[in-house]
C-alpha cells in the first residue's frame, strides 16, 4: 500500500512539471489564453456603422461567452461624449471617428492608441432626381450636408477638388445641423440633393419617394487614387490600460475580429442584433444599411497604412481636425 502511495505521488510530481513547464515554454506577454478573471474591461460605443461590427461581442458578453469580462457603456450620439472617460480611466477602449482617435491623441499627449479600424466610407449622394451621375455634376447645384467640421466635410472637400470643382464657389453646401433637418430638406425639396451616411441613407430612401442613391463617396475616393482609404471609424485603447493588460487587448482584439466577421457574414442575424443593442432602430433598415457601410477590420502595419495616409489629408485639410498635429508613431498599437 505505501509503495502504491509513493508511485502515485511521484506521478502527481512529474504531471506537474510537465504542465508548470508546458506552460513556462508557450506564455508570453500577450498569451491571450492567460485571462485575468479579475479584470473587466470597459467599452464605449457609438449608434451607427461603428458599433455595428461589435453585436456578436456585445451577444457573447451578455451569455459570458467570451475570453474577457466586458462592460459596455450605455450607447452614445455624440463621439465626444468618449473623450473624458477616456482620459479619466473609465472607459479602456472605445469605437469613435477616425479624425477623433488623432484628436484624443493629441489632447492626452500620447494617452490612447489606435488598435484597430472598423469602417471605411459611409458617406453617399442622394437625390430626387437623374441628373448627378458623377460629382461634376454638382456644379452650380445645392447640396444639403451633415458633418460640418468633421470628416464628411473634409471627404467632400478633397474629392470635390479631385473632380474639378471649388467647394467654396462652385456650389452651395447647406450645412444642417443633423441628419433629421437634413431629411426635412430633402422631404420638402423635389430636386434636393445631399451627402449623408449610412444608415440614415437607407432610412431616408425608405422615407423619401423617389430618393435614390445616386454616388457612392467609397468609390469615389477608391477612383480618387488618394493613395490611401477613407478611414471613417477606428477603435482606441487607453495606452495606460495596453502597457498594463496586453494580454486583454490581444484578446479582445480576436474577440473583436471574429465579432466584425460575424456581422459581414450572417447579416439576418446580425441586423436583429444590431436593433436590440440600440445601434440602429430597425433590423430591416440595419441588414439593407450594411453593405453600405463598409465594415472592415484592419490591425497592425495594415491599419498604420490606411489610417496615416488619410490622417495626413485631413491635417492639409484643416489641422484642427486631427487635434493640430499628426500622431506619432506611438499611436498606432503593435507596430
Amino acid at each position: 500500500m505505501k509503495k502504491n502511495i509513493i508511485k502515485l505521488a511521484m506521478l502527481f510530481a512529474l504531471m506537474i512539471f510537465g504542465i508548470t513547464a508546458c506552460t513556462g515554454s508557450n506564455t508570453s506577454s500577450t498569451d491571450t489564453s492567460a485571462v485575468n478573471i479579475d479584470l473587466t474591461v470597459h467599452i464605449g460605443a457609438l449608434s451607427g456603422p461603428t458599433s455595428m461590427g461589435l453585436v456578436k461581442l456585445m451577444e457573447d458578453a451578455a451569455t459570458n461567452a467570451t475570453k474577457n469580462k466586458y462592460e459596455f457603456a450605455d450607447l452614445s450620439t455624440d463621439p465626444s461624449a468618449f473623450v473624458a472617460p477616456l482620459a479619466k480611466g473609465e472607459l479602456d477602449i472605445a469605437a469613435v471617428p477616425a479624425n477623433l482617435a488623432s484628436v484624443i491623441y493629441n489632447n492626452t499627449e500620447g494617452g490612447v492608441k489606435v488598435i484597430a479600424i472598423n469602417n471605411l466610407c459611409v458617406l453617399n449622394i442622394l437625390e430626387r432626381g437623374d441628373l448627378v451621375k458623377a460629382l461634376s455634376d454638382l456644379k452650380g447645384k445645392k447640396l444639403y450636408a451633415t458633418g460640418e467640421g468633421a470628416v464628411p466635410e473634409y471627404t467632400l472637400r478633397y474629392l470635390l477638388k479631385k473632380n474639378g470643382l471649388d467647394p467654396d464657389s462652385d456650389l452651395e453646401i447647406k450645412w444642417c445641423a443633423d441628419t433629421t433637418e437634413a431629411l426635412s430638406y430633402i422631404s420638402n425639396d423635389e430636386s434636393a440633393i445631399a451627402m449623408l451616411p449610412e444608415p440614415f441613407v437607407t432610412a431616408a430612401m425608405s422615407q423619401v419617394e423617389g430618393l435614390r442613391l445616386a454616388i457612392d463617396l467609397n468609390d469615389e475616393w477608391e477612383k480618387a487614387d488618394a493613395g490611401c482609404s477613407q478611414v471613417t471609424g477606428v477603435v482606441v485603447v487607453r495606452s495606460e490600460f495596453a502597457k498594463e493588460h496586453p494580454e486583454a487587448v490581444e484578446i479582445f482584439l480576436e474577440e473583436y475580429e471574429a465579432s466584425m466577421a460575424y456581422t459581414a457574414e450572417d447579416s439576418d442575424v446580425a441586423s436583429t442584433l444590431i436593433e436590440k443593442y440600440g445601434i440602429v432602430k430597425k433590423a430591416a433598415i440595419a441588414k439593407k444599411a450594411l453593405p453600405g457601410c463598409h465594415l472592415h477590420f484592419e490591425k497592425g502595419s495594415g491599419m498604420k497604412d490606411m489610417l496615416e495616409g488619410f490622417l495626413k489629408i485631413l491635417f492639409d485639410e484643416n489641422p484642427k481636425s486631427v487635434g493640430g498635429t499628426l500622431p506619432g508613431e506611438d499611436f498606432y498599437y503593435g507596430i
